[in-house]
């Protein structure tokens, strides 16, 4: 084993799983600073990884007993964009394997962006089924942002591939044909839950992102339509743009003065 490099070595520990491998108790023996650090490294990484098992069955307590009471698909939902200025809420539901772990699910807005982006192939590649509903900023000063949010929410449900056969749901009652349960920060309590709401984050943040694209100026890849200093500063200099909410504050009021 000596005579193996350190990069050599940090490819070999990568396929480690348990500490009592022949493998790793050999290098253990092996004195080399660098050796040493990788070594460091893994346990520091499986302590990591233990962790997060446990708060990942800790986050599946409503999924659990879901399936307690028999039901088998159980769809998390979730909603992002309902406080921004401009740009469509967007809603995701996502039916989870069981017995499966995708490790570091928890609120969109706790993660990172490289994180985040991370899940959310992860959660596109190994869910039983996801869908996503989108209602735009014209529908929502339509109906009003509750309203919007909920047709987001069932328009998800309805792009499912897979039919649920109960709802986890981020603090919003939808009254579906479906029995549910609503909960209380269901992004932070729900494995579901908490998919759903990476999936909804970046859609919408691509979406913001081409919008940008469409109507630059307004920073729309910064803030995704919230009331930043540099939004409203957009909004003043600009005008409002085809995307931006008519009946939130300012954009309503900037509208009455044109009146």
């Amino acid at each position: 084993m000596n005579t193996l490099s350190i990069h050599e070595i940090e490819k070999l520990i990568s396929k480690i799983n348990s500490e009592n491998d022949p493998i790793f108790l050999e290098l253990k023996e092996d004195s080399r600073k660098g050796v040493q650090t990788l070594l460091n490294r893994w346990y520091k990484q499986k302590e990591l990884e233990k962790r997060s098992i446990k708060q990942y069955e800790k986050m599946s307590y409503h999924e659990i007993k879901a399936r307690q009471m028999g039901y088998h698909f159980i769809a998390g939902i979730d909603e992002v964009g309902r406080g921004p200025l401009a740009g469509p809420v967007v809603s995701a539901a996502v039916i989870l394997p069981k017995n499966h772990y995708i490790l570091g699910l928890n609120d969109s807005k706790k993660l990172t962006v490289n994180k985040r982006n991370q899940l959310y192939k992860q959660i596109i590649d190994e869910a039983v089924s996801v869908g996503i509903g989108i209602v735009t900023a014209k529908e929502i000063d339509e109906i009003n942002i509750l309203q919007a949010t909920k047709k987001s929410m069932l328009t998800a449900l309805q792009n499912l591939q897979v039919q649920p056969d109960f709802l986890l749901i981020d603090a919003v009652q939808l009254d579906s044909i479906y029995p549910e349960s609503s909960i209380v920060k269901g992004d932070m309590n729900s494995v579901s839950i908490a998919a759903a709401s990476i999936v909804a984050k970046v859609t919408r943040d691509q979406l913001m992102n081409d919008y940008e694209v469409q109507y630059p100026g307004y920073a729309f890849q910064e803030h995704k339509g919230y009331g930043t200093k540099k939004h409203l500063d957009a909004i003043s200099e600009l005008g409002p743009c085809p995307i931006h909410r008519t009946s939130f504050a300012p954009i309503k009021s900037l509208f009455k003065e044109r009146d």
